[in-house]
């Protein structure tokens, strides 16, 4: 399974980013080869729309679930119809939620 996690760095020790569509990176782990990427969020400075933009950056990576702290409507919206499962999460570094798989 691909995870993306919201992240305000590049490192895992990076705390989760308060925004989905805006955060500064995503964390891709892969929880069967156990392989960690960052990318930085290509819908970070989008005029408007940043969220679908991210959900669609997220979903050409084969992402099935998403940790974010919160979600917007329009995010949340796209992430159902491609099931891709949300779980909310504050306060943590991008290591302790990777544990947590």
């Amino acid at each position: 399974m691909k995870i993306a996690i919201t992240s305000e760095g590049n490192s895992l020790e990076s705390k989760i980013d308060s925004r989905f569509g805006r955060c500064a990176y995503f964390v891709i782990h892969d929880t069967n080869t156990k392989t960690t990427d960052f990318f930085a969020n290509p819908a970070r400075d989008a005029s408007d729309g940043a969220g679908p933009k991210a959900v669609e950056f997220i979903a050409s990576k084969g992402v099935t679930k998403v940790v974010a702290s919160e979600f917007g409507g329009k995010a949340k919206a796209i992430l159902d119809r491609l099931h891709i499962e949300m779980q909310q999460e504050n306060d943590k570094s991008v290591a302790e939620i990777i544990k947590q798989f």
